[in-house]
């Protein structure tokens, strides 16, 4: 399951976007429902995921094809009722310390090549070994978190994404280990793979979503 966002990691100098709500003294995106508080914000997010993913384990497929307009879909399914801008591409630009990701404008064109280069090629996840199937996730997540196409939930997103390609590939969700003990290590471990794999370096990211479901499968009773 995703990690709880944090409006602070994002610059966002201009646009719709990047209007607060009222009240919520800089810390709330402004929304659909009036939501000030924070720690509200986020649980209200948590539960339309939630809901969210528990409809699309009911509606993908091991035969489904993940496209460009499916993730604006999911986006829009999940945050629609919350911000107006769901599923739409972000218009501004989203910058992580000194980390920028690619500019708004290209967005569109960059989603474009990641359907026709990754996704047509990698989805449907079809089942194989481990390694594998792990390689074509972390392939696809990578390279969407490096488009970065909305203005907030993409990690969340991504991790969705990646949960659908495990089970379209015959295994389990993974089990991400980002709460509990150990949480912290395997965040930052998450971190640095996810950067290794915008320069398409995919080993790290692989061997973590290895890690995930195995960790699935070692949960799972016989």
């Amino acid at each position: 399951m995703a990690a709880k966002k944090n409006i602070s990691r994002y610059t966002t100098p201009k646009g719709p976007e990047a209007e607060f709500q009222s009240g919520s003294r800089r810390q709330v995106l402004r929304n659909l429902l009036g939501i000030t508080s924070k720690g509200k914000m986020d649980e209200v997010e948590y539960a339309a995921l939630v809901h969210a993913q528990e409809a699309y384990l009911r509606r993908i497929t091991p035969d489904t094809r993940f496209t460009a307009r499916s993730i604006c879909q999911m986006h829009r399914d999940w945050l629609g009722r919350i911000y107006s801008w769901a599923g739409q591409y972000r218009t501004v630009e989203l910058q992580k310390g000194a980390f920028r990701w690619p500019p708004a404008v290209r967005i569109a064109e960059n989603m474009t090549t990641f359907e026709r280069d990754l996704l047509a090629r990698q989805t449907p996840c079809r089942p194989g070994p481990l390694p594998e199937v792990a390689r074509r996730i972390a392939e696809v997540h990578a390279e969407l978190l490096l488009i970065h196409p909305f203005r907030e939930g993409n990690g969340r997103l991504a991790r969705w994404l990646a949960e659908l390609m495990s089970l379209q590939a015959g295994f389990p969700l993974p089990d991400y280990g980002f709460t509990g003990k150990g949480s912290s290590k395997r965040r930052y471990t998450y971190l640095v793979a996810v950067t290794r794999g915008y320069a398409q370096d995919y080993a790290a990211l692989t061997a973590f979503f290895a890690g995930a479901i195995t960790r699935r499968l070692e949960e799972t009773p016989e």
